[in-house]
């Protein structure tokens, strides 16, 4: 389903990423590991298409995403990528349900089907009784699964997740984490992951791990 081939990538003088190639199923949870340093977060981005190699390529459904300009690329973004960031990114003037159906709207779907769609997500999340709070009325944990809700709202093929529940505790980490493998459970969602959480890391059903801009391994 995604495709990544012989990516490098540098930032100056400083080579981050130093030909990376890998490939990711429809449906598998991969977490990448490693170190500060390692090159994890800029190939996310790549992954994502929020930044470009210098050079290799990515393949992701079938598109290859190097060949897009940036209006197609950002629409592409938009319908097959969703997002999770370890600081969930909510808007603090919007509730919990305007959050999620932002995306939605970006790609034109009408607000009725937009709110619809986001209102079974928040159910299915737990937060049917939460919709209309705004993030600071909302528990961390609460915050991260808007968050994934607003990652899933265009079905994306694949969600892309930077240290997820770095910022939550024990508890609610736990749950975070059960929530992805339900996901690729009932849905076949694809999860790619980059943390520091070993737990997380362990749980996985691959974990890449990453050094000084290579894969060392793919457990």
């Amino acid at each position: 389903m995604i495709d990544i081939e012989n990516i490098t990538k540098s930032f100056g003088t400083l080579q981050v990423l130093k030909g990376i190639n890998l490939h990711i199923d429809k449906g598998e949870v991969v977490s990448i590991v490693g170190p500060s340093g390692a090159g994890k977060t800029t190939l996310l981005q790549i992954i994502g298409t929020l930044d470009r190699p210098d050079s290799g390529r990515i393949v992701l459904d079938g598109q290859d995403v190097g060949q897009l300009g940036s209006k197609a690329l950002a629409r592409f973004r938009n319908d097959r990528i969703g997002f999770v960031f370890q600081f969930h990114q909510l808007l603090p003037e919007f509730s919990a349900l305007e959050n999620v159906i932002i995306p939605a709207l970006i790609a034109g779907k009408s607000e009725r089907a937009a709110r619809e769609r986001g209102r079974e997500l928040l159910s299915f999340m737990g937060l049917a009784d939460r919709q209309d709070h705004r993030p600071s009325q909302l528990s961390g944990g609460e915050n991260q699964r808007v968050a994934v809700a607003r990652a899933l709202i265009n079905e994306p093929s694949v969600i892309l997740a930077d240290e997820p529940s770095g910022s939550l505790d024990s508890r609610n980490k736990a749950e975070l984490h059960q929530l992805f493998f339900d996901l690729r459970d009932k849905i076949g969602q694809t999860f790619v992951i980059v943390t520091h959480d070993e737990q997380l890391a362990s749980l996985t059903d691959r974990t890449i791990h990453m050094r000084d801009g290579v894969i060392q391994a793919d457990k």
